[in-house]
């Protein structure tokens, strides 16, 4: 695929369309897949395309099953020959030593794209994440943390993190070298970053860490990036800054258009929306749902993720859910409602007590919502729809029979209305957004309903 200029697969659901989002608005046209597709795909029903993207659930997987995802995917995509690989990862940089290791997907990526060095950048000012001196920092509510204090990270119930550090947390991950190019020398514009950038190179480096403080090291980074390309692809771990960067850049060469002008959404009447989330941005949006005339069902997660007591559960949620629907009512479902819901601890206990790993607990949590999902789709005319929690989205969207996503619309930063590609009539045409936990204003319910774009559809 000769004209293909970039390539990505996302640890999660969330994080693949915030990517699938940057690149769009920055006038790269984008698919988002869900497995990675063949060359004669792309030409036959997306033949207008310049980037892909492979929507993935690593983030939440053991390291043997980190091992038997990644790799076969890597292979396929490395097939479509792009000059840019990149593992799109959260801004938060949600993972463990064993579970969704960033330092292991880097190892595997070097090996199948092999990649000497990888470039890693993680802050994206856009989205309120900042590097600095190689400490992740993100901002909420107007306060910024450093993200072993983030009110929602450092209690995630899988990943939490425990060190602002990046070179640090990474390191008992993976046993590659790790270096920075920190704010001060990118302060100095390109010439110094770029001096800083060979002594790394000539170190032999494997890992290069890149502050980010703001839109001009953003831009900076794109064009260091940029700079490494060569015979052999480009393999990159990070957020959506990546995309970011490297699009500033673009647009900066003249590669890609400036403006990109996408359509305007209509009210939908009515719609669903999924929650997995336990973040307190979630908590805000689902009680302002309710305050606005949303119905609320509480799902039952211990009952849920217990195979004795899943089924009547279902059914029950099932049952409830189609004759709230049928008044034409809007409707969400959510597990849990914050990171200090009970709810969350009972169902630790749940799964401890059958004597199932408390690791599966997202996993099994996401196919059950994802079967009620597909059910009330199937026995309704539902034509939008939301499913928020990374974890969440990834196991949901699964049970949907989709292939790929394109934006329709923005609608908050990082988290856009798509438009679904489905070989299942029920489904193809579906409009859904897939939204982060910590992602979204607290009326973000309703501006999907509305179509209301949060921010500006040109970039």
């Amino acid at each position: 695929m000769s004209d293909l200029l970039f390539a990505f697969y996302g640890d999660d659901f969330t994080g693949s369309t915030d990517a699938l989002e940057a690149l769009t608005l920055s006038g790269i046209p984008t698919v988002l897949f869900l497995e990675p597709p063949d060359a004669e795909i792309l030409s036959k029903e997306f033949p207008d395309v310049r980037a892909i993207g492979v929507a993935g659930i690593s983030r939440s997987l053991s390291l043997e099953q980190m091992e038997a995802e990644l790799r076969p995917k890597f292979n396929a995509l490395k097939a479509l020959n792009a000059p840019f690989y990149h593992y799109k990862i959260c801004s938060t940089f949600d993972s463990s030593p064993t579970v969704g290791s960033i330092g292991l997907a880097i190892d595997i990526g070097s090996d199948v794209f092999e990649s000497s060095v990888v470039p890693l950048m993680v802050g994206a000012p856009s989205l309120r994440r900042y590097v600095t001196f190689g400490n992740l920092f993100a901002t909420v509510k107007g306060t910024t943390f450093r993200v072993d204090r983030h009110p929602t990270m450092s209690k995630h119930p899988i990943t939490p993190m425990d060190e602002g550090d990046l070179r640090l947390h990474l390191a008992k991950q993976t046993h590659k070298s790790i270096g920075l190019i920190d704010v001060l020398s990118l302060n100095q514009g390109i010439d110094v970053a770029k001096q800083e950038l060979e002594q790394l190179l000539d170190a032999d480096t494997n890992i290069i860490l890149f502050d980010t403080i703001d839109n001009n090291h953003v831009q900076l980074i794109g064009e260091l990036i940029w700079s490494l390309r060569g015979e052999t692809p480009v393999f990159i771990a990070g957020s959506s800054g990546v995309e970011y960067a490297l699009t500033a850049h673009w647009r900066s060469i003249g590669l890609t258009d400036t403006t990109v002008k996408l359509e305007t959404p209509d009210r939908a009447e009515q719609i669903i929306v999924m929650s997995g989330s336990a973040s307190p941005a979630t908590k805000e949006q689902i009680e302002w749902a309710i305050q606005h005339d949303f119905e609320a069902i509480r799902l039952n997660a211990p009952l849920l993720v217990d195979d004795n007591t899943t089924e009547l559960e279902c059914d029950r949620v099932i049952q409830q859910a189609l004759e709230i629907l049928q008044q034409g009512k809007n409707l969400v479902l959510y597990s849990a409602l914050g990171p200090d819901d009970i709810a969350i601890s009972k169902t630790a206990e749940r799964l401890r007590s059958i004597g199932v790993d408390t690791s599966t607990m997202g996993e099994r949590l996401g196919i059950q919502q994802g079967k009620i999902f597909r059910r009330l789709l199937e026995n309704t005319n539902i034509k939008r729809a939301c499913v928020a929690g990374g974890d969440t989205c990834g196991h949901t969207i699964q049970q949907l029979g989709i292939y790929a996503l394109e934006v329709v619309a923005p609608i908050a930063p990082g988290t856009p209305l798509c438009r679904i590609s489905s070989h299942n009539a029920q489904f193809d045409g579906l409009e859904i957004a897939l939204k982060g936990g910590q992602v979204g204003q607290p009326d973000f319910f309703g501006s999907i309903q509305t179509g209301n774009a949060g921010y500006p559809a040109t970039r």
